[in-house]
């Protein structure tokens, strides 16, 4: 409860009466590693905070490899935006990478809590603008940078994802084999 707290006075201030009602339009859950949140092809009812541990989104191509489009640590929200605010099937899962403490709000609760505390549609624009940021700056790296200059990149930006998440993940995020990113890789040590 502390960590949503102290990360919502990241961009708004609330007082601790107004955390308690905001706080009370989500449900904590917690979930194994590889459980997962939503499947593809469900309706995506829900959004998650991640107080602590690890979440990915994905998808299965038509190779039926799993491909990651994203990753949520503590602090960061992820859904697949595009459904949940259409409540439509999601062409994406959610899963649990390592264990992790979760809030969820779906958006029937999300619309009650932005008409009783509308400081809050402040914090999901400002969240918003940072993830949509976020994904222009991954497609204009995946477009100009070699994918040795992309992993460079990638774990310059993010240590802590390189010794926390699974190299095979890491490899599917950034489109790649397992394979090509253990060369990338030994290439870099030598």
């Amino acid at each position: 409860m502390d960590t949503f707290k102290a990360h919502l006075n990241k961009f708004i201030t609330v007082t601790d009466e107004e955390y308690v009602s905001i706080f009370s339009f989500c449900r904590e859950i917690e979930v194994k590693k590889k459980q997962s949140l939503m499947l593809q092809g469900e309706i995506c009812r829900s959004m998650f905070f991640v107080s602590a541990g690890c979440l990915r989104k994905f998808f299965v191509n038509e190779k039926g490899t799993e491909q990651t489009t994203e990753f949520a640590i503590e602090n960061w929200w992820i859904t697949d935006t595009f459904a949940y605010e259409r409540q439509t099937q999601s062409d994406f899962c959610i899963q649990a990478v390592e264990r992790s403490a979760v809030l969820v709000i779906d958006l029937q609760q999300q619309e009650l809590l932005l008409q009783k505390h509308p400081i809050m549609e402040r914090y999901f624009r400002m969240i918003y603008q940072r993830a949509y940021a976020a994904s222009e700056r991954r497609i204009r790296y995946l477009y100009e940078m070699s994918r040795e200059e992309l992993y460079v990149h990638f774990s310059t930006l993010y240590p802590w994802f390189i010794q926390r998440i699974p190299q095979y993940l890491i490899a599917s995020f950034l489109n790649l084999t397992p394979e090509y990113l253990s060369e990338i890789r030994a290439k870099l040590r030598s």
